[in-house]
């Protein structure tokens, strides 16, 4: 069932997301309604790991007492004196 949404947007943004959809063969309309749904729909943490992210995954070893803050400020000390 559709309903009727009336929106306050920057015409500038307006006209730019007129074109994108225009240029998508879609209407304005199906363009803003897909992306709520995508928004609504999916939470951050239901993302799938590719075979690839997955295959590199444990390819660097780094030893537990590793310091990073003081490997990046070692790092800026000898870029910047």
């Amino acid at each position: 069932m559709n309903t009727k949404l009336t929106l306050n947007v920057d015409k500038a943004v307006i006209e730019q997301a007129k074109a994108y959809a225009k240029s998508q063969k879609i209407s304005l309309s199906r363009l803003i309604e897909t992306y709520l749904a995508s928004l609504t729909s999916q939470k951050r943490d239901d993302f799938e790991i590719t075979p690839l992210v997955e295959s590199l995954s444990g390819v660097i070893k780094i030893d537990n007492n590793y310091d990073y803050k003081e490997e990046y400020s070692d790092h800026l000390t000898k870029k910047y004196g």
